[in-house]
C-alpha cells in the first residue's frame, strides 16, 4: 500500500472506532492479548541471596527476640517475580519465614515488645505499600475482562496475613503502634484498594475493619478519604477497583452510628451514597451500597422521602441495567413498611409505582415490587 492508501485506512479505522464503541473494544482485543499476571513491586536493591536463620521455635526464649528481629529484616528483602526461573532458593526461604513469622505471632504471647513495632512496620510497609502500575488494559471492564493478577502475592498474601494476626494479638498497644499506622499509611493503604486482584482487595477489607476498630483517632480520617474516593469515582474518573469492598466496610461503619444521626452523615448519604447510583459499573456494588441506605433508613425514618426523591432524580433513562438495579432498591424498601408508608408523600409514592410499572415492561420478577406497591399505596 502507498503512504496515502495507508493514511486513509487508517482514518476511516478511526472514524469507525469513534461511531461504534463495540467494533473499537473488539479491535482492541484482537490487536492485543490480555496479560493475566503483573507486579507493582519493582526490585530497587543489588540482591544477595538469602541463607535460612534458625526456627524460632529452636531458639532459647533469651534469644527469640533478637532472632526474631532479623527474620523481619530478612523478608524486607523484595524479589522479581515477573522472572520465574531467578532467585527460586531465596524467595522460598522468604517464604518459608513468613511463613513462621504469622504461626508464632498467632500462638505466642510477649512476643510484641515496644521495640519491635518500628521492624514490623518497616517489613510490612517495604512488601504492601507501593505505587501500583497502569492497568495493562486501559479500557479495562470488571464485568467482562479477566483482572490482571499480582504476580508477587505468594509474598504479598503472606504479609497480610501478618499484618492482620498483628493487629489481632491480645499484646497489640495502640498507643504505640499510632506512631506507625498513622494517616499517611492509612491513605497509602486506602490507594491500593484500586488494585485489580480481588484477593488483594478482601485482605484490605479486612485489615482497614480492624485498623477504624483499634484506632479511634483515625475513625473522622478513615471516613473522610472514603468519602473522597466515592467523589472522585463519581464526578472526575468513573472507575475504581474497590468500591464494593469500601462499601462493605461502611455498611458495618453505618451500623455502629450514635442516635440522632449528625448531619454530616446525612449530608454523605445525600451528597455521596445516593448519586453513586449514576457510576459505571453499577450492578458490580449496588447491593452493598442499597445496604448502605438501607442502614440509614432504619436508623433514621424521616430519611426515606428525600432518599427516594434523590433516586429518582437520577434515574437512568437509556440504561436498562441501571433501572433494574435501582427498581432493587425500592423493591428492598417496600419491605419495610416502616419506611415506606407514614414517612413518604402522596406524589412521591405515585412516582415510585410508575417507575415500578416500567420496569415491569424489562423483567417480569419485579411485578411482585408492584403487587407490594399496590398493597402500601392502597390508603
Amino acid at each position: 500500500l502507498s503512504t496515502s492508501s495507508l493514511c486513509t485506512t487508517m482514518s476511516a479505522i478511526s472514524a469507525t472506532e469513534k461511531v461504534d464503541g463495540f467494533t473499537r473494544k473488539s479491535m482492541r482485543k484482537a490487536q492485543k492479548q490480555k496479560k493475566s499476571q503483573g507486579s507493582s513491586q519493582f526490585r530497587t536493591q543489588t540482591l544477595t541471596e538469602l541463607s535460612p536463620l534458625p526456627q524460632l521455635k529452636d531458639a532459647p526464649s533469651t534469644e527469640q527476640q533478637e532472632l526474631f528481629t532479623q527474620k523481619l529484616q530478612q523478608c524486607c528483602m523484595l524479589f522479581d517475580f515477573m522472572d520465574s526461573v531467578t532467585d527460586l532458593k531465596s524467595k522460598e526461604i522468604k517464604r518459608a519465614t513468613l511463613n513462621e513469622l504469622v504461626d508464632y505471632v498467632s500462638t505466642n504471647r510477649g512476643v510484641l515488645v515496644e521495640t519491635a513495632y518500628p521492624e514490623i512496620s518497616n517489613m510490612i510497609c517495604t512488601n504492601i505499600l507501593r505505587t501500583l502500575p497502569p492497568s495493562d488494559n486501559p479500557d479495562f471492564d470488571p464485568e467482562e475482562d479477566e483482572p490482571t493478577l499480582e504476580a508477587s502475592w505468594p509474598h504479598i498474601q503472606l504479609v497480610y496475613e501478618f499484618l492482620l494476626r498483628f493487629l489481632e494479638n491480645p499484646d497489640f498497644q495502640p498507643s504505640i503502634a499510632k506512631r506507625y499506622i498513622d494517616q499517611k499509611f492509612v491513605l497509602q493503604l486506602l490507594e491500593l484498594f484500586d488494585s485489580e486482584d480481588p484477593r488483594e482487595r478482601d485482605f484490605l477489607k479486612t485489615v482497614l475493619h480492624r485498623i477504624y476498630g483499634k484506632f479511634l483517632g483515625l475513625r473522622a480520617f478513615i471516613r473522610k478519604q472514603i468519602n473522597n474516593i466515592f467523589l472522585r469515582f463519581i464526578y472526575e474518573t468513573d472507575h475504581f477497583n474497590g468500591v464494593a469492598e469500601l462499601l462493605e466496610i461502611l455498611g458495618s461503619i453505618i451500623n455502629g452510628f450514635a442516635l440522632p444521626l449528625k448531619a454530616e452523615h446525612k449530608q454523605f448519604l445525600m451528597k455521596v451514597l445516593i448519586p453513586m447510583h449514576t457510576g459505571k459499573g453499577l450492578a458490580l456494588f449496588h447491593a452493598q451500597l442499597a445496604y448502605c441506605v438501607v442502614q440509614f433508613l432504619e436508623k433514621d425514618p424521616t430519611l426515606t422521602e428525600p432518599v427516594i426523591r434523590g433516586l429518582l432524580k437520577f434515574w437512568p433513562k437509556t440504561c436498562s441495567q441501571k433501572e433494574v438495579c435501582l427498581s432493587g432498591c425500592f423493591g428492598l424498601f417496600l419491605c419495610y413498611d416502616c419506611l415506606i408508608t407514614p414517612h413518604t408523600g402522596a406524589d412521591t409514592c405515585k412516582k415510585v409505582y410508575r417507575h415500578l410499572l416500567n420496569i415491569c415492561v424489562l423483567l417480569k420478577p419485579f411485578c411482585k415490587y408492584v403487587s407490594t406497591a399496590e398493597n402500601c399505596f392502597a390508603d
